[in-house]
């Protein structure tokens, strides 16, 4: 077919005894924009990793414009135009934008950064892309440091593309914009992969979807035939439910007041500038951000892992006091009825021991009765056994080293193991990211039963649809600032967007 860009036949990839892709075709044209999508574990990384350079298929043929080639190395997919944007940047913060796009490349004598900054500028004009070459990453947005990992692999002269959950940490008005470039480019002859769970900008965006499920290709779709629910049916195998309950809780108590709370980082720069807010006991309190905007700093002075410079916590008890939590340890925090599954992008550097099973880890935490969602603990061991059926956590044993599973399936034990502690005050950051929408789900419904128990959720999102439909309030920081607390039953997903780049305005809480 003229029109083909990349082709794959019967591509085949084993780890160990592990089959991450078995015997995949699929195909993508020009001037178009295909979503792969899949449940974690699907082999959708994988499989673009082969097309990037990153692994060698163990069986299988790649055609790039119909001729079969070997893609050993990223310098070959580069060879063959293709180029890929990694869900983590690869950038050196002390560089300009220019320097970062031409760093690795053999030009030839002396690298002229003039023409370089130019060459970028044309890019950037063709496509609509908002990057001043000479500025420094440090000072960067997320977004704009997305938009230099794109413009490199242009500069490299790719015409078929590749990215990894692209919009995972980017506000609406951001990826709204990067969605206008990437259709300009689909307009320009640009083949275009998008890695994502995200069914709502599947349906936005894309010209056809193809589904993985368990290392297998189970087909193609145009986006236009296709719905959401149809979608998440293919990636499972059997009918899922996509709706998020929200039930009210009929007696909210206030469980946790922050007052006025500031955090300093080593530099003496503030993180947390005057934060103030309350949790209440039967609710989901979302915190929604750009990236940065100090909700990872946040939970952790709430859960006294980092110090405090002013302001005060203050914890209320069923039948007792308010008590300040600022100045307690960790522990101290914790046996007060405070617990936080914080889930970051190190989800072994957060209190999992990845040479340890699940069962050893459980035992690190919840070797204790309470009333979790997880019932009839005898010992760690059932535990572990019921985190691994109700989260269908993949490994072959509870006693299999944590390290060497999936990042989605760490990610489970750890959510679960934090839920199965049966706190008051349950605080969550970015727990469902990364996760295939069935298990998306499953966290989801988790967190809303804590809730119908009186618990005091406080849930740390990057996706605006699922904090307005989870959510009871919104707390939205900017700047490491409140700039707004809405009600997330009435609030809109624009006003959050400019309340999270200060535009909104205040609003009351």
């Amino acid at each position: 077919m003229e029109n083909c860009a990349i082709e794959l036949k019967g591509i085949t990839k084993r780890f160990g005894e592990v089959v991450a892709n078995d015997g995949i075709d699929l195909q993508l044209n020009r001037g178009e924009i295909l979503s792969l999508l899949g449940e974690n574990g699907s082999g959708k990384t994988t499989l673009m990793n082969m097309l990037s350079g990153i692994y060698f298929p163990d069986e299988g043929q790649i055609f790039v414009n119909g001729q079969p080639v070997s893609i050993r190395s990223p310098r070959d997919a580069f060879a063959n135009g293709i180029g890929m944007i990694h869900q983590h940047y690869k950038l050196v913060d002390v560089f300009t934008a220019a320097e970062n796009i031409v760093l690795g490349l053999e030009e030839g004598g002396k690298l002229d950064i003039k023409a370089a900054e130019a060459k970028v500028r044309a890019i950037c004009e063709r496509y609509g892309f908002d990057i001043d070459p000479g500025q420094k990453i440090y000072d960067m947005s997320v977004s704009q440091k997305q938009t230099v990992e794109i413009v490199k692999v242009l500069y490299r002269g790719a015409d078929i593309l590749i990215l990894d959950e692209p919009t995972a940490v980017l506000t609406p008005q951001e990826t709204d914009k990067l969605f206008d470039v990437l259709r300009a480019m689909k307009a320009d002859g640009k083949a275009i992969v998008i890695i994502t769970h995200k069914l709502h900008e599947v349906m936005a965006l894309s010209d056809k979807v193809a589904v993985l499920r368990k290392g297998k290709y189970i087909g193609t779709v145009k986006t236009s035939e296709t719905n959401p629910q149809a979608l998440t049916d293919m990636m499972v195998g059997h009918a899922v439910t996509l709706n998020i309950d929200r039930p009210r809780y009929e007696t909210p108590v206030e469980r946790l007041e922050v007052k006025g709370l500031t955090v300093l980082d080593g530099e003496g720069v503030k993180k947390l500038d005057g934060v103030s807010f309350t949790a209440l006991g039967g609710e989901i309190l979302g915190v929604a951000g750009i990236a940065g905007s100090g909700q990872k700093e946040l939970l952790e002075a709430i859960s006294g892992l980092c110090p405090v410079a002013a302001g005060e916590v203050l914890y209320t008890p069923d039948g007792g006091a308010p008590a300040d939590l600022v100045g307690k340890t960790p522990m101290q925090i914790r046996k007060a009825g405070v617990a936080m599954a914080f889930v970051p992008e190190d989800r072994l550097g957060m209190g999992l021991v990845g040479s340890m099973g699940m069962t050893g880890n459980m035992m690190l935490r919840s070797w204790k009765k309470g009333r979790g969602v997880f019932l009839n603990r005898k010992d760690p061991n059932e535990l572990a056994l019921r985190v691994w059926k109700e989260l269908e956590v993949v490994t072959p044993s509870t006693d299999f080293p944590v390290r060497r599973m999936s990042g989605g399936n760490v990610q489970k034990v750890l959510v679960g193991r934090e839920i199965a502690s049966a706190p008051s005050v349950l605080m969550t950051a970015y727990a469902v990211r990364g996760l295939d929408i069935n298990t998306s789900y499953t966290i989801y419904n988790l967190l809303t039963e804590q809730k119908m128990k009186g618990v005091a959720v406080v849930y740390v999102g990057e996706d605006l649809d699922v904090l307005l439909e989870l959510c009871d309030r919104i707390l939205v920081l900017c700047g490491g600032r409140v700039s707004g607390v809405v009600d997330a039953r009435s609030a809109t997903k624009d006003q959050i967007g400019l309340l999270m780049t200060r535009l909104g305005g205040k609003e009351g809480n």
